[in-house]
Formats: C-alpha cells, structure tokens, sequence
C-alpha cells in the first residue's frame, strides 16, 4: 500500500519537467515498493508498529525523489506518518490543518541553539487533555533535508514559530552511511525519529525503525557494490530481534 512519502513522490515525478538522476547512485530499475532494485528487494521485511506518536515530515523539493531518503523508512514503520513538500509562501492546506488539528501537540525537532529559548524542551510536556478526556497525542515534525535546506525551512516557516522546539541529545553518534555529512553529530531522518519515538514511550517503534535503517542500509549498500545481500548478517538478526520483542511485549 502506498503511504505519504510514497504518494509525495509519485506528486513530486508528476510534476517534474525533466527526469530526477540521483547522484552516486546505482541507474538499475528500481522497485517502487522500496527503491532497491529487485534482486536486493526488502519490501518482505517491512515492519508495522502501533504507535501513540506521530511523525511529520516536512521535505525539501527533491528529498522525496532521492533513492536514499529515510524518510520513507518512518513511513514504512509508523502508520501516522505524514509527509508534506515545503515552501515559505504556499503551505500546503493539509500541513495547516494537521499542525491545527487540537487532537496533538506538535513539536518541531531541531538543535535547541537555532532556537529562541522559551521555545526549547529536551522531553515532552505533559499531554493537555483534548475534548472527551482524551490527551493530546505528540506529532514530530522533522525538517527532511540536507542540513542547509533544513536550516532554511526552520528560519523561514513562520507557520511553525508557535510550536515547542524539540532539542535532542543523543547518547550515540550516527550510523548513518548513505550520504556524507560535515558534522560528525548530525543524524539521518529516520534517525531522529527513532529517537523521537522512544521519548515518547514507543520504544519498539523506535527500536524497530533503528533496525530497519540497519536492514536498508545493507541492502543499498550491497546492491550498489554489486554483492550479494546476507540474510543471515547482523542488519537482519537485529531487525529480527526487534520485532520478536515487540511480540514478546505484547503477549
């Protein structure tokens, strides 16, 4: 079934004058359930985890086009992933509505130091109880960019200067190693999402998701060396071993 980050991307092809070539990356046919190609296919291994949180996903013009995006791996895992294309002026309708739907609290995650201080939090404010008793649930908004383009969308989305800023502080360096960054403490989308998820309570989700980028990353990674993927290797057994826990935990 197609999810948000799949459906912006068809929107986003749509609507391209020419077609998108992903720099360093393999020019193979690609499966449209996974973007590997189809010797390297994971779509049988993609998990679905129940969660209370929520994930946004804010992207840059072409980030949803680009092969190794993780923002479609949130999608894969988190069932109430959205996923909007930016722009300063013209925000998408959907956007406005979610971001004022009283049914959550959002939080736009960035490094706190961007950020005016009264605006910053390191966890979660205790959850406002909406109409009927039921409390709020958190919604993550995540900037899906390149650092440069992610700054860019925190300093111009007056839209979002209402919103708490969620300022992590992550115990581990990235794993991340698909794309190159500058700065040694900056970490991929789904990344942050899993850390995100585990603050607010979904820990399997966030441990599942975690294990997933090991899982994408090995696979990408094997298709474009041309190798063979193992199935057998430590990306798969984590990933295995995360989704027994969740099973383990809810029998």
């Amino acid at each position: 079934m197609p999810h948000a980050v799949s459906l912006l991307r068809a929107a986003r092809l749509a609507s391209a004058t020419k077609p998108f070539s992903a720099r360093g990356g393999f020019k193979r046919e690609r499966c449209d359930g996974c973007r590997l190609v189809p010797t390297h296919c994971m779509c049988a291994l993609r998990p679905s985890v129940s969660t209370r949180a929520a994930v946004c996903l804010l992207m840059a013009d072409i980030e949803p086009l680009k092969p190794t995006n993780t923002g479609w791996l949130i999608a894969d895992v988190v069932a109430d992933t959205f996923a909007f294309g930016w722009s300063r002026t013209r925000p998408d309708p959907g956007l406005l509505a979610l971001l004022g739907d009283p049914a959550w609290q959002g939080y736009v995650v960035f490094p706190g130091q961007y950020a005016a201080p009264e605006r910053v939090v390191h966890a979660l404010v205790p959850p406002a109880p909406v109409q009927g008793g039921t409390a709020k649930r958190p919604l993550f908004i995540l900037l899906d960019g390149t650092w440069s383009e992610a700054r860019k969308m925190f300093s111009r989305s007056p839209y979002l200067n209402a919103l708490p800023v969620l300022s992590l502080e992550p115990a581990e360096a990235s794993q991340y190693r698909l794309r190159r960054s500058r700065c040694s403490d900056h970490f991929c989308t789904s990344e942050v999402a899993a850390q995100c998820l585990s603050l607010a309570g979904d820990e399997a989700a966030g441990q599942t998701l975690d294990a997933y980028l090991g899982v994408f990353t090995h696979h990408y990674l094997q298709a474009k060396n041309q190798l063979p993927v193992d199935r057998e290797g430590p990306a798969h057994r984590r990933l295995g071993e995360a989704m027994a826990g969740r099973t383990a935990r809810r029998a």
